[in-house]
């Protein structure tokens, strides 16, 4: 057996206990995959982060679930770069490229009115339509088939990880919600692994664009996310693609996710489209909260 130190981050908030809590384990080079995933799920958040020595960038991470490894994860990104920075581990840079198995990614730490702010590159981002039955779509959600924003697509969108992105009618609706996460697989053929994502354009704070939940997919051995980096993401190239319709041109959005948990927090979405293709880059904070000691 043998102690490893977890820190406890909560990322999209500048509030301990709100946002999102992430995992941050900052001397990983000796753990193996299996200890990685062992750790995770002794600590049970939605992703426990593992910054490792990268040959091609400055730094890897790697993600895990409670359930398996994931190839991206906005919140714990903001997570692991508050806690090198603010443990010394980074010195005075600002610009950094990061191996993920989404790809080399850049992240950008800037500080506003004694604030950390993290920026993170996203993958860039795919849509492919949903086929499956919008009444059992729904009702896995706890919704009724008419709670849907029929006027938007549901599809699938990725900008490192695949969710199911499905516009709903008002704040009541997300209110309701109630998942049944083990549904998920068998109504989303196309990406059964894929997690859904409801969103509105009604928000709790008047001053902000979109409101969201995340339901994580089974596999994941999580139930809801509290405020998604990833998701947040390609909520801004849906926005882009299937909203805006925008030309060449640049906007911000900024997201809010978590208050019917009681974990609310804020991404703020960057989008720019070059070329017929959208570059998306999140911003976020995180908050220090504890230690946790874990043995494997």
């Amino acid at each position: 057996m043998k102690s490893i130190t977890v820190y406890h981050y909560d990322a999209f908030s500048v509030e301990p206990n709100k946002g999102n809590p992430a995992g941050v384990v900052l001397n990983s080079e000796d753990l193996t995959d299996d200890e990685m995933q062992e750790i995770a799920k002794k600590i049970g958040f939605n992703e426990t982060a593992f910054p490792l020595v990268s040959d091609c960038a400055d730094l890897q991470i790697r993600y895990f679930t409670p359930g398996h490894e994931v190839e991206l994860c906005g919140h714990a990104t903001m997570a692991t770069m508050y806690a090198m920075k603010i443990n010394g581990h980074l010195e005075d840079k600002k610009d950094f490229k990061i191996e993920t198995k989404a790809g080399i990614l850049p992240v950008s730490i800037n500080t506003y009115d004694e604030k950390i702010y993290i920026t993170m590159n996203q993958a860039i981002p795919k849509f492919e339509k949903f086929e499956g039955s919008k009444v059992d779509l729904a009702q896995s959600i706890g919704i009724d088939e008419h709670d849907l924003e029929m006027k938007y697509p549901i599809v699938y969108g990725s900008t490192g990880a695949w969710t199911l992105l499905v516009p709903v009618k008002d704040l009541e609706t997300c209110k309701k919600m109630k998942p049944q996460n083990k549904l998920f697989p068998e109504i989303l053929k196309e990406r059964p692994r894929a997690s859904v994502h409801p969103f509105c354009f009604e928000t709790y704070d008047k001053h902000l664009d979109m409101h969201a939940r995340h339901f994580s997919s089974p596999y994941s051995g999580t139930t809801e996310d509290a405020v998604t980096g990833t998701a947040s993401g390609v909520m801004g190239a849906y926005y882009a693609q299937y909203i805006k319709n925008m030309a060449e041109e640049t906007f911000e959005l900024v997201i809010e996710q978590g208050q019917e948990i009681e974990k609310n927090g804020k991404v703020i979405v960057h989008v720019e489209k070059q070329d017929k293709q959208y570059d998306i880059k999140i911003t976020g904070n995180a908050v220090y909260v504890k230690k946790i000691e874990v043995e494997i």
